[in-house]
């Protein structure tokens, strides 16, 4: 796929048939991969396989996906604040001034398929749940969905979104809830500066923390190294980390989680993460590890 990355490739081809070819080529190369094997491939990659075969590249590639129906997401208007939004579980998810509501639509079932139980990308299951009156710490909350979804049970939330863009929705959507909601418009990584901070210096040794949800695009493993005390300290703690925006994060992620005395675990199968130009094999990648500390 090396020239597929090449400027003059994508100056010359237009976005739109970039995509299309970039899909199929990858197929094709997912395919060829998994059928050279040796080894028999465990259930789980089969159902990918069988995925792609007929509907092609997805980065959900499992058909449950095919319940969810942008078409009949009603977008409304509060024309109070200027801002659209939609109903999640009874409450109002609000979004970015500038979308539209196709956007939104498209963005708002992009949700709810991976937060479907069903999604290697949902982060919580059975057993693994933000539970009464927890402190959860949303990091990379964009839209806010997975705290909306937990503001009736949590004790506190503290939301950490780097995007200013987002901070006018998320002011807005938790507006019903501010005296146990807090936001904060920087980076969580390995350094405190103006724009960026540490979740150790963030968070003083006293505040008892509950959940983390962590998904900050690639910059996870900069994260934990900013929360060592915490990781370290902090009992009883869950954490549910994402691990596919990077080849070695699921790997590098779960050692350093079990080395601070974490018992994790995975969550069930795979994205394809497409939009990676560097993607190679094996290709398939774990969403997320759920990770706890009693």
């Amino acid at each position: 796929m090396e020239i597929l990355n090449t400027p003059v490739y994508r100056i010359i081809v237009p976005k739109f048939f970039r995509k299309k070819i970039v899909a199929r080529v990858l197929r094709s190369n997912i395919l060829t991969y998994y059928s050279s094997l040796k080894e028999p491939l465990t259930d789980d990659i089969s159902k990918v396989l069988d995925y792609i075969k007929n509907r092609g590249i997805a980065m959900i590639p499992y058909y449950f996906q095919d319940e969810y129906i942008q078409d009949t997401i009603e977008v409304f208007y509060d024309k109070d604040i200027g801002l659209r939004f939609v109903m999640y579980e009874g409450k109002r998810l609000y979004f970015k001034k500038r979308w539209s509501k196709k956007r939104i639509r498209l963005s708002f079932n992009e949700l709810r398929r991976e937060q479907d139980l069903r999604s290697p990308h949902c982060y919580e299951t059975d057993g693994f749940q933000v539970e009464k009156d927890d402190v959860l710490v949303d990091i990379g909350a964009a839209e806010g969905i997975f705290a909306l979804g937990n503001v009736d049970q949590a004790g506190k939330i503290v939301l950490f979104e780097s995007s200013k863009e987002w901070i006018e929705p998320l002011k807005a959507t938790f507006a019903p809830w501010k005296e146990k909601v807090e936001i904060v418009n920087k980076f969580a990584g390995d350094v405190t500066s103006a724009k960026c901070v540490t979740l150790d210096d963030y968070f003083s040794p006293e505040e008892k923390l509950s959940f983390l949800k962590i998904d900050v695009e690639g910059a996870e493993s900069l994260l934990l190294s900013g929360c060592k005390r915490i990781l370290s300290e902090e009992k009883p703690l869950k954490v549910a980390i994402c691990t596919y925006h990077k080849e070695e994060d699921e790997r590098e992620l779960n050692e350093t989680l079990k080395q601070n005395g974490f018992e994790t675990s995975h969550s069930d199968g795979f994205l394809i993460i497409y939009t990676d130009r560097k993607l190679k094999a094996p290709y398939l990648r774990r969403g997320l590890i759920r990770a706890v500390k009693n």
